[in-house]
């Protein structure tokens, strides 16, 4: 069924876990999990945004409850895992190695769906590279594949800064001209100051440049979200470290793996069109490498899952999938 045809779907009403817990996976981290939905329905996994966002009880509401078996839970250093901010063995295949504990430790299900946005979209798709025998379907929104040029359009001048040049020069004022020439790494400095003065200062500065445009028309409180001191640590050390390390993804990879693992498994791309943080080329991109993949670009939504074309048609994939 064509998504847009039908009356718009919203979140499905608020449920609670029915089991949390705290798994321990090694390197010293401990990861917060929580279980939801059917125990004995389709087996689901939700990968936050990020790196180092954190899940929120709205992403259980994806998803129906009386058809899934919904695995949340919250990524290496960040949300309610600990240790908090560590930047200690915290690498893409650290956290698809996680993912795969979860399934067999905390789910222990065979196979699952995977459903992932912005940073998450990412994850996902390095974990069914990684275990493509392991998922049954994939369900991606904000297409970030850490190629090169995704990350120099949020961080170099020329890209994100062309639509929101008032806000990259907020960003930017915090580092000298003499080094703007690597944003990535001046703020990697900074953030790794062991003045936590310094830290907390470039965390709130990173952390609000994202805020301000993941989404052509911000809610109130998205901006006072991304700077809260708790959130705004962990989200800018861990997401910086990251963009330092290139996502610990040779170029192009994410899209040759698509290629070559993803052929016969089902998926959606939800896209907004007006995707500033994530830019609709890389779902587009996406989709040439994995013709079986329906990509839905919505005309009227940006990055967040929330606005309401997202919205609706991340619901309407879920309901397809459990064969509503």
């Amino acid at each position: 069924m064509d998504i847009h045809t039908a009356q718009r779907r919203t979140l499905y009403p608020e449920i609670q876990p029915y089991q949390t817990g705290m798994l321990d996976v090694g390197d010293g981290h401990r990861l917060y999990w929580e279980l939801s939905g059917n125990p004995n329905g389709k087996p689901v996994v939700f990968l936050h945004g990020g790196p180092g966002g954190g899940s929120s009880p709205e992403h259980r509401r994806q998803f129906n409850p009386d058809k899934y078996k919904i695995l949340v839970f919250d990524q290496r250093g960040c949300g309610r895992s600990t240790p908090y901010a560590s930047l200690e063995n915290n690498t893409t295949w650290d956290l698809v190695e996680d993912i795969e504990k979860l399934r067999t430790q905390v789910a222990k299900v065979d196979k699952w769906m995977v459903f992932g946005g912005s940073w998450g979209s990412t994850l996902a798709l390095a974990y069914a590279e990684k275990y493509p025998e392991h998922v049954t379907e994939l369900v991606l929104r904000g297409i970030f594949l850490f190629d090169q040029y995704e990350i120099d359009w949020m961080y170099k001048e020329g890209g994100a800064s062309q639509v929101y040049p008032d806000k990259w020069d907020e960003f930017v004022a915090l580092i000298p001209e003499e080094e703007r020439g690597d944003i990535v790494e001046a703020y990697r400095k900074r953030l790794t100051s062991e003045d936590k003065h310094v830290q907390l200062q470039a965390a709130k500065a990173w952390s609000k440049w994202e805020g301000e445009i993941v989404t052509i028309l911000p809610s109130p409180g998205t901006i006072d979200h991304f700077t809260s001191p708790e959130i705004a640590i962990a989200v800018s050390r861990i997401e910086n470290h990251y963009m330092a390390n290139h996502g610990w993804l040779e170029e192009g990879q994410l899209l040759k793996g698509a290629a070559e693992k993803l052929r016969g498994i089902p998926g959606v791309i939800v896209q907004g069109r007006h995707d500033t943080c994530t830019p609709p080329v890389a779902a587009w991109q996406l989709k040439q490498a994995w013709p079986e993949v329906d990509l839905n670009i919505i005309p009227d939504a940006g990055h967040l899952f929330s606005q309401p074309g997202n919205l609706d048609a991340l619901v309407r994939a879920t309901d397809r999938f459990a064969g509503l």
